[in-house]
């Protein structure tokens, strides 16, 4: 049985030890980054809470805001 390329990528993550669990979160990671979903249904998705979520982004280098430039010039004129 051949492996596919998103289950050797996935595979090679040091979080989650499911390989299912693993690709889940490449999946929602991207849906993230991409703002097709809030941080709270990935949390839910991957059940975690939202803190443990933003952390396992840190962990993981992973940096993302839902600001656009403008607001955030617009905040910095606050």
């Amino acid at each position: 049985m051949e492996s596919s390329p998103l289950k050797e990528i996935a595979s090679g993550l040091p979080f989650f030890k499911k390989v299912n669990e693993q690709e889940k979160l490449l999946g929602v990671v991207g849906a993230q980054v991409l703002r097709q979903v809030s941080l709270s249904k990935v949390a839910e998705i991957m059940g975690m809470g939202k803190e443990a979520f933003i952390e396992l982004l840190d962990a993981m280098r992973v940096e993302f805001s839902y600001l656009e430039e403008g607001d955030v010039e617009t905040k910095v004129k606050w």
